[in-house]
């Protein structure tokens, strides 16, 4: 029952933020929070204030961390029933410190998801959602906290050749993580400013030259966002350009997230690109002020 399958990690998000302006060394007050999160669990979680019914494929351990997260997901209506739980690997952990002058630093600790690999993916090349000879036909958010050789492996597997592929890095560092879907005739790639330069191996002054550049690299579809400045989509019918309201900053963690469920659910529900667009940097920039969603 199923509208969107988000594959990807599904972890425990601790948070430390300061109202204060931070550097390298900093020691400041100011809060910590632990709370249900990941690439993929934060897609889909906003997915859920968009009205549709996610559901993740990811690695949750069997331990206490793992069964907190799982009545999180429950509660929060995000479906973990296809979910792979490990009895020996423990539950991932995303740390982060924020600044009023934005990310100050971050550790992503997905190893659990790394190391169970393809057995994420059962549900899907295995059944119940399908196999090689029955593919998966619906819209997959998939997120590059998996390892290389198995987004390599998703790219070329017949499970996933008439799925809706929506793509997301994770994180600069893991941009690169993306190249084989960077020509895949069914990807829709979701980057900033900074990952697009990665990904082409070239720095761009704005996102609207970033979509130029990845679509001349033979990218299908690219929405690159560039935090509060110009954000662009890019396809073989040209370069369609938004600029995203101005806000108080007050989390970043989790924005390029909700600018992708966003766009989704504005896509699902039948609106033209532009106004797709710019519900999603609505979204976004609703996000990171702090101010509940509408």
């Amino acid at each position: 029952m199923t509208e969107i399958l988000c594959i990807g990690s599904v972890l425990w998000d601790v948070i430390g933020r300061s109202p204060a302006v931070m550097r390298r060394g900093s020691d400041v007050p100011g809060r910590i929070t632990r709370l249900p999160g990941g690439v993929a669990l934060n897609i889909a979680m906003a997915l859920v204030r968009f009205g549709l019914r996610p559901s993740v494929l990811t690695a949750i351990g069997r331990d206490a961390e793992g069964a907190e997260l799982i009545a999180a997901c429950q509660r929060l209506g995000v479906a973990t029933d296809l979910a792979y739980r490990s009895e020996d690997l423990p539950t991932d952990r995303y740390m982060a410190v924020e600044g009023a002058n934005g990310l100050v630093a971050a550790i992503a600790d997905a190893h659990s998801l790394e190391l169970a690999g393809r057995k994420i993916l059962t549900p899907l090349t295995e059944g119940p959602l399908g196999d090689e000879t029955r593919p998966y036909e619906g819209l997959i958010a998939l997120d590059g906290n998996l390892t290389q050789a198995l987004l390599e492996e998703i790219a070329l597997h017949p499970a996933f050749a008439r799925a809706d592929l929506r793509v997301a890095p994770a994180s600069p560092g893991k941009a690169e993580r993306l190249l084989p879907f960077l020509r895949h005739p069914r990807a829709v790639l979701y980057v900033n400013l900074e990952e697009a330069g990665l990904l082409c191996q070239t720095a761009f002054a704005d996102a609207a030259q970033a979509a130029h550049g990845l679509i001349a690299r033979g990218a299908k579809r690219v929405l690159v966002t560039d935090g509060g400045n110009m954000a662009a989509q890019g396809s073989a019918q040209g370069i369609l350009t938004a600029t995203p309201p101005q806000v108080l900053v007050t989390r970043v963690t989790g924005a390029g997230d909700t600018f992708m469920a966003a766009h989704i659910a504005a896509e699902r529900a039948g609106h033209p690109a532009d106004i797709a667009l710019a519900q999603a940097l609505r979204a976004a920039a609703t996000y990171v002020s702090g101010e509940p969603p509408a």
